[in-house]
Parts: structure tokens; sequence; C-alpha cells
């Protein structure tokens, strides 16, 4: 019995793996059929239609803004130095690194016990020249005075003479009394002759003592402008910079103290292209006073001064290119020399020019604007200038059209397009969307078959599996749910 219960459990076993295999062949047989029984499928081909954000093309007059970098720099800078050799004995309270200075305040004062004794010697020199020159005037008056009494004894001996020849002539005097008168009348014309020498001698020891009163002079004023030398005095208001002294150090003549820097005469200096150069050229061919607002960006607190251009660089220099320009700044508040700032000029405006994105325009100077059917259509345009971000551009065949804001590598011309305006919101950054999903239509079977696998699906969710089937009940299924759904049936 046994055995026999045994045997009966083996049979069994065996016709129940028997049915099973039997069955499974049945189903791959039936999956095979169904494969080979199925129509192909074709998507519905659908045109793209990529939506992309537009603007209205609107002509303006608009004032270009040139931007460029420069150097804040003082138009008044003066370097400190000692005219002379000496200790400084004294510095002022304000000289120190940004001390601020009166003009013609005292800042340093050099050691001038030398220098002033040579001034007094030079003075007790200039009192002797003056002493001199009055004792030789006073010599001189002398002289003409001793002149004037040798001439008139001169005329007395000529006319005793005379009188003596006059009496010879009527026998009344001697020939011994002739020859001693006209040797008495030539005694006295030798000693005016002397005399007149005498005060020639003169009048020359007043010219030297003059010429000698004038040397004295210009020692005491070389020994007097030496002694003011000692002190140093700030020729402007300004500030002090590079610092680099302190009292009791000794100086060398010509060795630099500090540096005098204006802070309220500031100009920039920036470099602009040859070709922004030539914008800002007037009718004279010289840079016009156009307006400069310089910029020294703090990231909220900016420092802004206002101000003009004023010149323009003599020469490019070697190894530059451009134009450096100057403008003075009218009020510098906050600015010192060495900002590197942000230098803004205003050009001359423009008229008939359209203001776009910089993504509207592409590298050979075309935009896309739609035609009547939202279908794209290069424009070519003149590019003008570069604002930021934005680009002027002038070109008539813009008239009345909208022009797609930013381009992308999906863009080109005949592409149709859903233009989003303002107040319709803005397309994404990637305008690669589709009106819509790609669609198709199922048999009976193939709905019965697909709805059948959702429906006995025990790993899907049950909101998917509600979505799902709500989806395969349409009569346009999307074509990603039907190869999903496929995919996993193993098909």
């Amino acid at each position: 019995m046994r055995f026999l219960r045994q045997s009966l459990v083996g049979l069994f076993l065996l016709s129940l793996t028997l049915a099973l295999l039997v069955y499974a062949g049945a189903l791959v047989r039936d999956a095979v059929m169904v494969r080979l029984n199925d129509v192909p499928r074709m998507p519905e081909a659908r045109e793209r239609v990529f939506a992309v954000n537009v603007t209205p093309v609107a002509f303006e007059t608009v004032t270009p803004v040139l931007t460029a970098f420069g150097e804040v720099q003082s138009r008044r800078t003066l370097e400190l130095r000692s005219a002379i050799e000496g200790t400084l004995m004294e510095l002022a309270p304000e000289f120190v690194e940004g001390g601020r200075v009166a003009a013609g305040q005292v800042l340093a004062r050099i050691d001038p016990a030398d220098l002033e004794a040579a001034l007094q010697s030079a003075e007790t020199a200039l009192t002797d020249a003056e002493a001199e020159l009055r004792e030789a005037r006073r010599a001189v008056g002398l002289e003409e005075d001793a002149l004037g009494a040798a001439e008139e004894q001169a005329v007395l001996r000529q006319n005793a003479y005379e009188r003596q020849q006059d009496l010879a002539r009527r026998d009344v005097g001697t020939a011994a009394a002739v020859e001693e008168a006209e040797l008495a009348a030539s005694s006295a014309r030798q000693s005016v002759v002397s005399q007149r020498q005498a005060v020639a001698q003169a009048v020359a020891r007043v010219d030297q003592a003059t010429t000698g009163l004038a040397r004295a002079r210009i020692s005491r004023d070389e020994a007097q402008r030496r002694l003011d030398e000692t002190e140093i005095r700030a020729a402007f208001d300004a500030q002090l910079s590079d610092v680099a002294v302190v009292a009791g150090r000794r100086v060398s003549a010509n060795e630099q103290l500090a540096t005098l820097v204006d802070p309220e005469a500031l100009e920039v200096a920036f470099r602009v292209s040859t070709l922004q150069y030539a914008r800002l050229l007037g009718d004279d061919g010289r840079p016009r006073a156009t307006p400069v607002l310089a910029r020294l960006e703090l990231y909220g607190a900016d420092l802004v001064a206002e101000g003009r251009l004023s010149r323009e660089g003599a020469a490019v220099g070697a190894g530059q290119t451009g134009r450096l320009l100057y403008a003075t700044l009218d009020r510098p508040a906050g600015l010192k020399p060495g900002d590197f700032v942000t230098v803004e000029v205003t050009e001359a405006p423009l008229e008939r020019v359209v203001r776009l994105p910089s993504t509207a325009l592409d590298a050979a100077s075309q935009v896309l604007a739609l035609d009547a059917d939202d279908r794209l259509e290069p424009v070519p345009v003149r590019l003008l200038r570069r604002q930021g971000d934005d680009v002027l551009v002038q070109g008539d065949a813009l008239e009345g059209r909208e022009v797609v804001m930013e381009r992308t590598p999906l863009l080109g011309a005949g592409i149709k397009v859903r233009p989003l305006r303002a107040g319709q919101g803005a397309a994404t950054a990637t305008p690669a969307a589709t009106e819509g999903p790609e669609m198709v239509e199922l048999s009976t079977e193939q709905r019965a078959r697909l709805v059948a696998f959702v429906e006995s699906s025990t790993r899907m969710p049950a909101e998917a599996k509600e979505r799902i089937l709500s989806q395969l009940s349409q009569d346009r299924v999307p074509v990603q749910v039907v190869q999903r759904i496929e995919e996993r049936m193993g098909g």
C-alpha cells in the first residue's frame, strides 16, 4: 500500500508538470502570433513649433553712452624738496601722511644758524659799501672845489702874464718878469689838468663804490634767500603724500621730503579705441567737451563724480593703441588719485535706431523677424553701438515687425514659432518646446491588451494606474505612454 500510494503521488506530479509545460507553450505561441499579426504603427508627423519671446520694433532717438575704464589723477602734484643741506629742526603737526595743509603754511624748518651768520656778514659788507659810496661822493665834491680854485688861479696867472707882456711892449717891464709870469701861468694850467685828473679819479671811485654796493646788495639778497629756504612752505591747499622724514634728521640738498597733492583738482585719464575716439570729435577736429561720469563701484555705495572731457593725449605711446583722453571732475567727493573707476561718456544722439537685446543679434548682423504666418525670417541690420546687454541697430526693413529677443541654434529661417509677447509670460531658456506631445490612434486589440496589462500590474501605484487608464481611454494616446507600457510588457 505504501508503494502504491507513492507511485500515485509521483504520477500526479508528473501530470501536473506536463500540463504546466503545455500551458506555457500555448502562451508563447499566442504571444508570437499576436506579435506577427500586429500592423506596423507609424507616428503621425507633426511640425514642431517653438515658443519664443518677441518684442515689437520701435524707432527712437537714443543718446549712447561710451563706457571705459580709467585712473583718477591730480592735476596739481608738487614734490617738496630741500633746497639746502641741514638738520630739520621742526615739522608742522600736519606734516604726516595724508595731512591737510593750507597755502603758505610753514611745513618744515631747517637749522638756520650758519645762514643767519652769512646774512649778518653780508649786511655788514653792505654797510661798508654804502659808507664807501658816501665817501667817494664827498671826495668828488672836494675835488671839484679844488678844480674850481685851480682854474681861478690859472686865470689870475694868465692875466698876470698878459700884463707883463703889455708892460714889456711899453718898455716898462723886463724880460725876466715876463718869463716868470709865463712860467707861473703854465704851472697854473698844469695844476688845473692835475686837478681834473683827480676829479676823474674821484668819479671813478664813485662808480666803483656803486658797483661794490650793488654786489653787496646781491650778496645780502642771496644770503636772505638762502635763509628763507630754511622754511619749507605749502604752495597751495593740498594733502601730503609720500612723507619720508622726521624732525632731527639731516637732509641733503634736493632731497625729497614729501609730495603735495591737490585733492580737489582731480581728473580721470582713460583710453578708448580709435573708432570711439572718432565718434567724440567735433567739427574742429578736437574732442567735444561732452559730459563724463566717473563711478567707483563699492557694491551698493558707489562714489560718483561728474565732469567734462577736457583734452587728449599728445601721442599714442609705445606699445599702446587707441587714444588717451582726460576728463576734468567738478566735485570729486570721495575719489582719490589712483582710484580705478568706470568712465561713462555721453555721445551725440542717434536718430531712428532700435534698441534690442544683444542675444537677438548674430555674428552676421542679422535678426530674426516674424512674418504673417509666424515664421522666422532673417533681416540684416547695421550695428551702431553696444550698450551693456543691449545693442542699437538700424534697419528700415524692421519697421512695424516683431523680432525674436533670444536666438538659439534651434531657430532659423522658415521655422514656425509661437510668439510670446509682453504680458503673456516668457519662454523658457531652452525654447525646444513643441505645441504638444505626439499622439497616436490605437486599434481595439491594442487598447484591450494595454488595458489588461495595466490592470494586472501589481508594481504600479494606484494613482499612476488610474492616470494611465484614463489616457488609454481617449481616442488618441501619447506615443511615449504606449512605448513605455510595451517596454514593460517585453513586447
